[in-house]
């Protein structure tokens, strides 16, 4: 029986919404496409979520990536509000699953800045009963530290939790803690591989 739901932050409770938040500066495709390799496609880009490096630390080693345009890069990233995009349904669905019972928690790669600074698309976490941001543990998924984290923190039992994320690759991490998984694609379907757990 299913006690606990996890949810994923990024495309489950809200919208990771880079591309419009890149291009927003109206960038040529050529630079666009330069932006988004040495940020967002860099390697770089995850240590960003561990939160072991400095914000001028994650600023420089994406500049390293591409110096030619450091100006572009500085400027897109001057303040990341708007790079996350509220999803209406995220407090209500929370609500609810609460209001029956179940408990409610986020398990996300997220970085420092982000979350400082995108606050009004995160509403939803005060209703939430707690979870896991990568930057707070300097760890991010798949990596197993991070589910092991969660499962002692809260005192889980992985086979009486269902975790849904976007990612397959993170599915499979929590699956080998035994955790029942969902692929998150919209809504809808969500709500459907919940019920088919019992989760009404």
């Amino acid at each position: 029986m299913i006690k606990t739901v996890i949810f994923d932050i990024g495309n489950v409770l809200a919208g990771f919404g880079w591309e419009a938040f890149l291009q927003r500066n109206g960038y040529s495709k050529e630079i666009f496409s330069r932006i988004v390799k040495a940020t967002v496609g860099s390697s770089a880009w995850p240590e960003y979520d561990r939160g072991r490096m400095t914000d001028e630390e994650v600023m420089e080693a994406f500049i390293n990536n591409d110096p030619g345009i450091e100006n572009e890069i500085r400027q897109c990233l001057d303040n990341l509000d708007g790079m996350m995009v509220r999803y209406e349904y995220a407090i209500p669905w929370i609500k609810e699953l609460k209001q029956k019972g179940y408990q409610v928690l986020v398990l996300s790669n997220f970085a420092r800045r982000a979350h400082k600074e995108c606050k009004s698309a995160l509403d939803f976490l005060e209703y939430v009963d707690g979870g896991i941001l990568s930057y707070q543990e300097q760890t991010i998924k798949p990596e197993p530290e991070i589910y092991k984290r969660l499962i002692d923190r809260y005192g889980l039992t992985p086979e009486e939790c269902v975790f849904l994320d976007d990612t397959e690759k993170n599915l499979t991490a929590a699956a080998e803690f035994g955790i029942q998984t969902i692929h998150f694609t919209d809504r809808e379907k969500a709500l459907e591989e919940l019920r088919k757990l019992g989760v009404e």
